[in-house]
């Protein structure tokens, strides 16, 4: 398989607030962790599409890349009750 980039289904904003500092999404927490292959090109950047077929483009990249180890988690394990199953399905292949 190719490069996998971790991205993360962000909870809708619960309050509207005046910009601030930090990224607007800095106090979204990830709803969902999904896997997506690496855009063609683009080293290190979501393809258009996850591995269960969602659109990748309202998601945040994860913070690290996957763990390269065998035997770990693709996926960050604080996040590890939060892994779309289908995406993981198709990682144990």
């Amino acid at each position: 398989m190719s490069e996998i980039v971790v991205v993360y289904e962000l909870e809708q904003q619960v309050a509207a607030r005046p910009p601030a500092e930090e990224p607007p999404d800095a106090e979204r927490l990830p709803r969902r962790v999904h896997a997506a292959p690496a855009a063609p090109g683009r080293s290190g950047a979501a393809g258009p599409r996850t591995l269960c077929g969602r659109d990748t483009f309202a998601m945040a990249k994860a913070p690290r890349p996957p763990s390269p180890r065998p035997g770990e988690p693709w996926y960050p394990e604080a996040y590890a009750s939060l892994v779309c199953p289908d995406c993981d399905a198709v990682m144990e292949i």
